[in-house]
């Protein structure tokens, strides 16, 4: 075999060596941002209509709820309370009719939700006719879906988020199980915030 040849299938393999390392990094890189900063969540149902469709894909920013404290009107993803993936009234202590969930059950489940924050530790909540009462004045709250008749969407006994704690609702107030049946989540069971919509081509964007 000439030398010129023996060149050309050593650099041959060469590059076969660097290509499979790049890639190799590439995906590494591309499994630790899922991981650890930024992961894809596609919404299940439709509790935040119309500000999120069944079927839309969103991106979580998984950082920065670790670093700062989330804000009423932060749309998140979390673990809600074990139970609340069996359906409705999963709330961690007896309280009146009239009342949303004040208590979740101790433990996360190991489901996913997204839902928006309207409550942060320390407010004092009620709801009419869908609408968030907090701290005596009404959300604004341009982004729901009317609540109608149902799904709780009349609570005027007071509660209060307890501290380190959030009060979730979805956009879709008649249509969504949240917080009004399970309760406030803790802040260690945040996944993250959603901050940009990818899919469909038509919604993408800033939320």
């Amino acid at each position: 075999m000439s030398a010129a040849r023996q060149k050309r299938e050593k650099s041959t393999a060469n590059s076969i060596i660097e290509l499979v390392i790049i890639v190799a990094i590439a995906l590494g890189l591309a499994l630790g941002i899922q991981a650890f900063l930024i992961k894809p969540y596609k919404i299940p149902s439709e509790s935040m209509v119309p500000t999120l469709q069944v079927g839309q894909r969103v991106l979580v920013n998984r950082l920065g709820t670790h670093f700062g404290d989330p804000e009423v009107g932060d749309i998140l993803v979390f673990h809600p309370p074990k139970g609340a993936e069996n359906g409705l009234d999963q709330c961690g202590v007896d309280h009146p009719s009239d009342q949303g969930c004040p208590k979740a059950t101790p433990e996360k489940a190991d489901v996913n939700y997204i839902k928006r924050v309207v409550g942060v530790p320390g407010d004092t909540l009620t709801v009419v006719a869908g609408h968030v009462i907090r701290n005596g004045k009404r959300e604004s709250d341009s982004y729901i879906a009317p609540c109608g008749e149902g799904g709780k969407c009349d609570l005027p006994k007071p509660l209060t988020v307890p501290p380190g704690q959030y009060y979730m609702m979805g956009d879709n107030r008649g249509y969504s199980d949240d917080s009004r049946y399970w309760g406030p989540v803790p802040k260690d069971w945040i996944i993250g915030e959603a901050f940009a919509t990818y899919w469909p081509i038509d919604r993408i964007g800033l939320l």
